[in-house]
């Protein structure tokens, strides 16, 4: 293999950075088609209502339970063999839940949910696989890129739901799982692409740069100095944004019901919210790498911190509520990009994939607890006191926020 040039990095980098994404696209249609029927399917095999929500939870476990043990075999195998599996399990998942339903057991259904989360642990990780070869003056908008394609799959997966039905009845499988034949069709092309496509592999390149000592340009372009505090304030104001983020999303369907709005009001809030979410990330991975990871990890707690506001304000207000989901998309999107940016590029090339494991582990266990407890805190004090104590994790972040530049001295950004 040659040395490995600043300027070949770069071609590799750029192969990576449109693999990545693509693979985001059909991932995103996957898990779409597949969680926008979670719920349903949980109440419907379970007969009870009050378990329906059991579907994301276990989802969100499962990402939790494998996201550090594929960021431990990306570390030794590689991202492509790490993705790839990461569907593989995901995929397996999906033909459980359609047998758990044919045979109608509540305790596959969740097992089968359980294991799909792997395709969200590995989607997760592919905004990390995007900055292995990337340098200080593009890795938040290389990450960005990728988060943003999310937006496709995203929007596309629930809407399959209808054809896949049709589709499904055409040959026979059990009521609400037809939409499935998409999901599968989607991982097996994930599967195919990251495998066949993702080569080099970036993860493995980089380990070579570092090891290479003829790569001398290419080392010092994407690797920066260990910086441990600040890694571990970047694992929190992730974490804490994607709580703040779930919780107030997990219950404004419920509040907007309770006052009066129909599904169609539900649907396009919570559309607008994802919309929120990835369609203006390249902005904030742009803003990340011209003015500081930490300073738009703070423009996203500004952002939570108007959202929230909003949120209690008008809480009667539908479109008030509207509005507030909005900005709670878009300061989780600021948060997130720089968050994941700052992680990255404060770890050694050693530590990253570890750390990076740990962040999506923290991310998605604080985002189930923050669904669960905003249940509890909406029946005690309502959506407003749901808004202020969510406000919380925004001051802390912001409290904790000079940790984050803790050694920039040695970096070109904090």
């Amino acid at each position: 293999m040659p040395d490995l040039t600043l300027a070949a990095v770069a071609r590799i980098q750029r192969r990576a950075v449109w693999v990545l994404s693509l693979g985001q696209v059909l991932g995103g249609i996957a898990f779409g088609a597949t969680i926008s029927l979670g719920a349903v399917l949980a109440a419907e095999i379970s007969g009870d209502e009050a378990l329906s929500g059991l579907a994301t939870a276990a989802v969100t476990l499962g990402t939790a339970l494998i996201a550090i043990p594929l960021a431990r075999l990306a570390r030794q195998r590689g991202r492509r063999l790490s993705l790839a599996i990461g569907m593989v399990i995901a995929l397996a998942g999906v033909m459980l839940v359609v047998f758990a339903v044919s045979v109608r057991s509540f305790p596959l259904l969740l097992l089968a949910f359980l294991l799909i989360g792997s395709g969200q642990a590995a989607n997760l990780q592919s905004r990390f696989a995007a900055t292995d070869l990337a340098t200080s003056a593009t890795r938040g908008r290389d990450l960005s890129i990728v988060v943003w394609a999310t937006t496709i799959g995203a929007v596309l997966g629930p809407n399959l739901t209808g054809p896949g039905e049709v589709l499904g009845a055409a040959i026979g499988m059990p009521p609400l799982t037809g939409a499935y034949l998409f999901t599968v069709g989607a991982q097996l092309l994930a599967i195919g692409l990251y495998l066949v496509f993702l080569r080099p592999d970036p993860l493995l390149t980089a380990q070579r740069v570092v090891a290479d000592r003829q790569s001398v340009d290419a080392a010092e372009a994407i690797v920066r100095p260990d910086r441990p505090t600040a890694a571990r304030f970047a694992i929190f104001a992730v974490a804490a944004a994607h709580g703040v983020m779930v919780a107030i999303m997990a219950m404004t369907p419920v509040h907007l019901l309770h006052h009066g709005a129909d599904l169609t009001i539900v649907g396009v809030t919570i559309s607008l919210h994802i919309a929120g979410m990835y369609a203006l990330a390249p902005v904030f991975g742009v803003l990340a790498d011209r003015v500081g990871r930490v300073t738009t990890i703070l423009v996203g707690q500004v952002i939570l911190a108007a959202s929230l506001v909003t949120a209690f304000i008008g809480a009667e207000s539908n479109f008030a509520v509207t509005v507030a989901l909005v900005l709670l998309g878009l300061g989780w999107s600021a948060s997130t990009v720089a968050g994941s940016t700052l992680l990255t590029e404060t770890s050694a090339e050693d530590m990253r994939t570890r750390r990076q494991g740990i962040s999506d582990f923290t991310m998605s266990i604080v985002g189930a607890a923050g669904a669960i407890s905003a249940g509890v805190i909406l029946g005690l004090i309502g959506y407003g006191g749901l808004a202020l104590v969510s406000g919380v994790a925004v001051i802390a972040v912001v409290v904790a926020s000079p940790l984050g530049r803790r050694g920039a001295s040695v970096t070109t950004r904090g």
